[in-house]
């Protein structure tokens, strides 16, 4: 079970990615048989039930997302610990806050994710 100040550091580190705008740097936060579930997929990829499964369905996700949003930079607001995971709320560039609820595999990659926005997100 993570700390506060491990699942800290380990969201700090994913928010780094993404401001980098890297996307294998971004990748290698996610283990390979990443499940996913967010309201972007539901719209990006008429997927009902907002499920991606698998770090190539993942990564074309992500890189639609950074094309759509060229400007992306996320702030980390606050960090919630659970066991076997931690729950990140963060605010995009665009104003909208994100909590991402992660589960973390045995070699501390994110296993499942479940994104949910506040305000509608593409």
């Amino acid at each position: 079970m993570p700390t506060i100040p491990d699942a800290k550091a380990h969201a700090e580190t994913w928010i780094e990615a993404w401001n980098s705008h890297d996307l294998d740097r971004i990748m290698s936060h996610y283990s390979d048989d990443v499940v996913f579930e967010a309201q972007t997929a539901v719209v990006r990829w008429d997927k009902p039930d907002g499920r991606l499964v698998g770090k190539g369905a993942l990564r074309e996700h992500f890189a639609l997302g950074l094309k759509l949003a060229p400007q992306l930079h996320f702030a980390l607001e606050e960090v919630f610990l659970a066991p076997g995971g931690y729950a990140i709320l963060y605010r995009r560039e665009n104003g909208n806050r994100v909590i991402d609820a992660v589960t973390l595999d045995s070699n501390g990659r994110n296993a499942k994710i479940v994104a949910y926005y506040k305000a509608a997100q593409r």
